[in-house]
Parts: structure tokens; sequence; C-alpha cells
């Protein structure tokens, strides 16, 4: 398999350095494109050409297909009815397969995307110190400085894509021409990560601070974001997955890296359910701002909302192996016999973020309820249910951190979900996992701090021993297993279990087992 795509790359790349970064930018008028030559020369020319590689990037979740699948039904976080091969393929755990199964998918158009957008970074870095200097104005054209620190900032990001998926890729970091040799081999995963973690070192002398932008460029990369994505690739490259050994040292380097963010730039907002759905945040650290964008077409109503509902399609389903994961309100798992737990009336006392992220049966929604139900006899569904169309929920779920309640096709038209690139949040999981990792302590109250933090604004109950929920004197395997739990909800939907998964190395008990979902009786008095 990664022959082949190192046959492509060296197929593709050419094109890919002096066609693909253009296509979207050197055409004036049909006939008359732009030189290369006229764009170099002129600092506002190439600046739009920087701002191209933007296009490449990842800036949705739900991205399959157009809108018909996302990286959490791979995971054990949901699945989908649908029967399109994209979906079909990531229920039967064919992840690399569904490369294939769909025009737009999570492995061979990244893996396009993600070199492209490289080309561009290559074109850029090359050019950069022939840019004649901006006109004086008083909006700043083009500043030198600042677009290498983006180019190196993208360019990491690209390649972290990539090792996310493949492991060690080619590497790419300068212009080919015609005559070079671009039969590149597979670089090691620690090739990878050094020129990753070189180019983020330069991008951090380079970036501004969080508020040095403008409004209109906000949501470019700033030394905080490229400071996140170095805590994360630390945080992968001392992952089971990529550190064998266990080298403590790989897991210090990467809580160092979280530390240096853990510093009163950013701190979590007060309110956790509406984190897709603000335009600002002192939690975010760089996000893809939507803006209002239309519900119809969209992944909102034809991804996310129940057809019963005033959605297309409903396939966003969170899956009960998910759902059982969430604690009651005072921090214990429903499996303790303390917890207050009822399987009769299971969506009872649970803590705040099962209701910020999943929607249930009988739940009060836009003036209504959902109805997800059957009866005895099956006929009549309830309108949220239809077992005999695929487009209606597979699990008796649908996902609210992608369907606020909000967003409704009576009285609304237009939503605005965010897609984040790095919040405080993981910040601080990051830095608890790799601290617990590199150097454990009984109760080490840096590690105790972030988790309760995070479990302290989800609205968790604070326990008689000072913790939120969270045992005291855990060891490291306990410590270990609350921290993971703690990503799976408060990361829940946002582009990472399935990743945690992988780079853990626990797929054989979490998607190795049989995804569940609830099956919902209407009694004849009306209960279920």
């Amino acid at each position: 398999m990664m022959k082949n795509y190192k046959i492509y790359t060296a197929v593709v790349l050419l094109t890919l350095c002096f066609v693909s970064c253009k296509k979207d930018f050197l055409e004036r008028t049909p006939g008359t494109p732009i030189s290369e030559e006229e764009i170099f020369a002129d600092p506002a020319l190439a600046a739009r050409f920087a701002d191209n590689a933007y296009n490449y990037t990842i800036t949705k979740y739900v991205r399959f297909n157009d809108h018909r699948g996302c990286v959490a039904q791979a995971s054990d976080e949901a699945v989908s009815g649908n029967s399109e091969g994209t979906v079909t393929s990531l229920n039967r755990g064919l992840y690399h397969e569904h490369s294939t199964q769909a025009s737009l998918n999570d492995i061979g158009d990244i893996w396009k995307r993600m070199y492209a957008c490289i080309a561009i970074n290559n074109k850029m870095l090359e050019k950069l110190p022939s840019i004649p200097p901006a006109p004086n104005a008083t909006v700043l054209i083009f500043d030198p400085k600042r677009v290498e620190g983006e180019m190196r900032f993208l360019r990491a990001m690209s390649y972290f894509e990539l090792t996310k998926r493949f492991g060690g890729v080619p590497i790419v970091d300068k212009v080919y021409g015609v005559n070079d040799d671009i039969n590149l081999p597979r670089s090691s995963f620690e090739q990878v990560t050094a020129l990753i973690l070189s180019d983020l070192e330069i991008a951090i002398n380079k970036l501004g601070e969080e508020g040095t932008y403008s409004a209109a460029n906000y949501g470019r990369p700033t030394v905080g974001a490229a400071q996140a994505l170095k805590a994360r690739v630390l945080l992968y490259a001392a992952s089971p997955l990529n550190n064998p050994a266990n080298d403590k040292a790989k897991w210090k380097a990467a809580a160092d890296a979280a530390l240096v963010l853990m510093n009163g730039r950013y701190s979590l907002q007060a309110t956790y359910g509406d984190i897709l759905n603000v335009p600002s945040s002192p939690e975010y650290i760089m996000i893809r701002i939507k803006g209002n964008t239309p519900l119809s077409g969209e992944m909102m109503q034809d991804f996310s909302m129940s057809p019963g509902s005033g959605g297309a399609q409903g396939q966003m389903n969170p899956t009960q192996n998910h759902v059982d994961m969430y604690e009651m309100a005072n921090g214990k798992a429903i499996t303790d016999p303390t917890s207050g737990y009822d399987p009769t009336k299971p969506y009872v006392g649970r803590e705040p973020r099962f209701y910020n992220n999943i929607i249930y049966n009988d739940l009060p929604w836009q003036g209504g309820k959902i109805e997800m139900w059957s009866t005895n006899g099956g006929a009549p569904y309830g309108k949220d249910w239809n077992p005999g169309n695929i487009t209606y929920t597979a699990t008796r779920y649908y996902c609210k951190k992608y369907w606020p309640e909000v967003y409704r096709t009576v009285g609304g038209s237009t939503t605005l979900l965010n897609y984040i690139y790095f919040r405080y949040a993981e910040v601080l999981l990051n830095y608890a996992e790799a601290q617990n990792e590199a150097d454990y302590k009984v109760d080490d109250a840096t590690v105790y701090k972030a988790l309760d933090d995070i479990r302290k604004r989800a609205g968790i109950q604070l326990g008689a021993n000072g913790h939120y929920g969270l045992k005291s004197a855990m060891t490291q395997s306990e410590m270990r297993e609350a921290i993971r739990h703690e990503r799976a909800i408060e990361l829940a939907f946002e582009d990472h279990r399935w990743y945690d998964i992988m780079r853990w190395k626990i797929g054989a008990t979490t998607i190795g087992v049989p995804m569940k979902g609830m099956d919902v009786i209407k009694n004849t008095n009306g209960t279920f």
C-alpha cells in the first residue's frame, strides 16, 4: 500500500509544485494567465498566493463525500445507517479501504490536499527573499516575517496530518525542477516529526501573538497556535504507537510543551455546550470560523438533523458505547453501584456534557419533543425514527454538538459551527497525559488541577475530597484511564477520538467490539 503512495507522490508532486498551487489563483481572465514573475514581483499578489495554501487545510468535521461522513464514525463515537460506500466502509472498520470509496475521504483526499498545501508553502519560502517590500499603506499588505511563520506552520500542520494517517511519508521540503529526481523514498516517522518541529520553532519566532491581528485576519495561526501544534506533535510522538520503548524523555518534552501554554494567555470559557458555536472565545487558540452558513445543503440539515424534525439525513448517530461513557452528575461511572444510575431512567442525573452532546428520546426540543420510539408491534413510530429508512438514526440518538437546538429549519436558516484546530481544554488534557507518563506522582497537584478545571467547567459536582468526581491517590494506571476517559467526553466529535484510539493502541477493546444502540419501546400508557 505505501509503495503505491510513494509512486503516486513521484508522479504527482511535480504537477503540484507547478500547477495545483496556482490552479485557483493564476487565471486573471480566461486566456490571460498571471506569470510567476508577476506574482512574486508584487507583494499584494504574493500575499494572495500564500493565502491560497489555506484552501487545502482541513476546515470541517463532516468532510467525507460532500458531508456524508466523518472520522467519529470510524471510532466508537458514532455510526450511521447510510448505505453509501463512505459510511459502510467505516462501519465495517475498513478505514484505509475507504480511501477508494468516495470522492472525498480522510485518506486519499487528505494525501492530495496536504501535499498541495506543502507545495505552496515550499514555493513561497523559496521566493520570499526576492519579493520587494510593500509600499507604505494604512493596512499592511505583505509582512514577510509573518508570511514565513504561516508557511512554516502550515507545512508543519500538513505533515502532521499525514503522519497521523500514514506514519512516515516522503519529505518534500523544496521546489523540484523538471530535471530533478522526484522518486522520493518514504521517510521515517521520526524524520518527518523532526522536520515538523524544526518548522514550528521558526514559526514560533515569526508569528504574532494573540491580539496582534486585525479582525479580518482572525483565525490565522499565532504563536499560541504553533505552540499548541508543537505540544500535540510531541504528545503523539511520545504515545505507545510511536514510542514502543516508552522513552520518558519524550513524554517530558510533550508535558513541557503543553505547560508553555498554561500561563494565562488562554482559559476555559464559562460554558461547554456552545463550544463550537461562538464567534470568539478565550478558549480558542485557533479555529476556522464558519460564519453564517445556510442550513440547507450543508452538514447541519443534510447530515445532523433528524428528517422528522426538519433535516434531510440524520446520519450522525452516537453509539450506546459512547453514551455509556458519560458519568453521573456526581462524577461516578454508571457501572458504579453507588453512582445513583437507574437503568430504567438512563437519561436522568447524568453529567452536564451528556446533555450538551447527546440527543435522546423524549428530550424537549424546539417546542416539541424528540421521538425515537417504536411500539411492541412495530409501527407506529416516533417522528424521529424509522427502521425502514436509512436517513433516520441507526442508534436512537442524534448528536447535539453537531445539531444545537438553536438551529432549526422553521424560524431559522443559518448556522455557525466552527472547526476547532486547537482549544485550551485540549492543552490541559495533553499536559495531564504527558505529565502522568513522564513523572507519575501520587496526587500530582498539576495533573489533578488540569482535570479538575475541565470537570468543574463541565458542571460535575465537587466531591468531599476536593476533586470533581475524581478519586484521590490514583495509581498511574488509574490516572491514565481517567485522562483517557476525560478526552473521550470533553473532545467528543472533534476529530480526536479515532486518532487517540490509534496512538494508544486500544482498538481491540474500543472499535473491535460491537457498536450498540438503544431500543426504545413506547408503552400503551405513554411511558417508555
